[in-house]
């Protein structure tokens, strides 16, 4: 007879509930070969992967999403009304092409960030919905439709933002028998230094805008000679100085000695443009040669030699050279009858690369452009006169993108429906 107090000297195995019969020892904090070892806690692991978590979770959060397409219909509406006041251009670049919105009171020389701007909120959004699609989808036959979409909504961001970065607009403005082998900038200017001394050809040197305006000395291996900015004004009023004044001369060399500059508010409407001004300095190794005035006021280059060289230089638009010249052959402008509006406008032009051999005629109108070597040529505008013709000349590298966008987003939702479509269709033929 066994006593009741009597314990068994072999313990008992726990059953594993989740195996048919098959025993698995609990774990007594020893390994295999009887080595202790212990497994760490969650609130022991690094701090980095701690941070590594919570940034996952944040920006793979639909909140997130929701914040960002709500701020963006805040900013497209603040900055709609912004151009009223700041006109279309500065409205852009301060909400729309900015991190942040600046706010400063009326005077102040500072100002402080109030409201995510357009490259902000559009990058967050781009992160959140690169990171939730990896995180939550899965590269599968269903999920397809949902790939698509997703792929050209990331591409419709990038290519927006390429085009923010990438593309350039300017003009070309032809009279009937020119020809030109440029476009120019309309709001971006340049210091062109020419070196007029070779007969045959001219070297010049051109100097951006924003370098002008750091107003430091400029020095080029083409030039002889340092150039110092002493004064650099964005937008300016250029006026011919009076016989009996006493206001000194803006500059002691040619038109500059004759006359005065001051500076002026810059410009917000689209269809104005800032008149820049600069005072420079020539200093060749054998001193000073004085200063002079460059303006956009002031109408063609100013003539000075150094070392019995000959140069001129002239304050202008920024010109973008081509490969190819482009020449007005004849403009045709309609009007509807007894009326002004235009009913149509085209440019009849000659087109010659010389590199290529290529000399084509090309009609230019309303809704058919040119797209040649990289550049599209559209009609805009024209003279009073109807003898001269202006082409917008845009450089777009990621023009095609949002047509791709477009047919991956509309593949994507056409194979997303289908998807559930003939799903729910071969189900219900199961079940009937």
């Amino acid at each position: 007879m066994k006593s009741p107090n009597r314990m068994s000297s072999t313990p008992k195995l726990p059953v594993s509930r989740g195996g048919a019969g098959v025993a698995v020892p609990a774990s007594n904090g020893h390994g295999p070969n009887g080595e202790a070892h212990k497994t760490p806690p969650a609130e022991n692991r690094s701090n980095f992967s701690l941070i590594l978590d919570h940034l996952i979770a944040f920006f793979t959060s639909l909140r997130l999403a929701v914040a960002c397409l709500a701020l963006g219909m805040v900013l497209v509406f603040w900055g709609t009304l912004a151009q009223v006041d700041l006109g279309l251009l500065k409205a852009q670049n301060e909400f729309f092409r900015s991190f942040f919105v600046y706010w400063g009171p009326k005077g102040a020389s500072w100002k402080i960030p109030v409201f995510p701007g357009g490259y902000l909120v559009g990058g967050v959004l781009l992160i959140n919905l690169v990171a939730s699609h990896f995180k939550r989808f899965s590269l599968t036959r269903k999920k397809a439709g949902i790939w698509l979409i997703h792929f050209g909504l990331i591409l419709l961001l990038l290519g927006q933002l390429a085009t923010d970065l990438l593309s350039r607009e300017s003009f070309l403005h032809l009279r009937e028998g020119q020809s030109k082998n440029y476009s120019e900038s309309d709001r971006q200017f340049e210091l062109a230094i020419i070196d007029t001394s070779d007969a045959d050809s001219d070297k010049v040197v051109a100097i951006p805008e924003a370098l002008l305006a750091r107003q430091k000395e400029i020095q080029h291996p083409e030039l002889p000679f340092t150039l110092r900015v002493h004064e650099f004004l964005p937008n300016s009023v250029v006026q011919q100085l009076a016989t009996n004044s006493l206001a000194p001369p803006a500059a002691s060399r040619d038109i500059g000695s004759q006359a005065t500059v001051r500076e002026v508010p810059r410009e917000t409407q689209m269809d104005r443009r800032d008149r820049p001004s600069t005072v420079v300095e020539l200093i060749t190794p054998q001193g000073s040669q004085g200063t002079w005035l460059l303006s956009d006021y002031v109408e063609g280059p100013q003539a000075f030699s150094v070392n019995n060289r000959n140069y001129e230089m002239v304050l202008r638009l920024r010109r973008y050279y081509e490969p190819f010249s482009i020449q007005l052959l004849k403009f045709t402008h309609e009007v509807y009858p007894g009326t002004d509006t235009p009913k149509n406008f085209a440019s009849r032009v000659q087109l010659q690369n010389q590199q290529t051999g290529e000399n084509r005629e090309v009609q230019i109108y309303m809704n058919n452009p040119l797209r040649y070597a990289g550049e599209t040529f559209y009609q805009a505008s024209l003279d009073p006169d109807d003898h001269g013709t202006v082409l917008e000349v845009v450089h777009n590298p990621s023009w095609l993108t949002p047509y791709f966008s477009c047919v991956l987003v509309g593949v994507g939702l056409v194979v997303q429906f289908a998807t559930h479509l003939f799903g729910f269709a071969f189900k219900r033929r199961k079940t009937a």
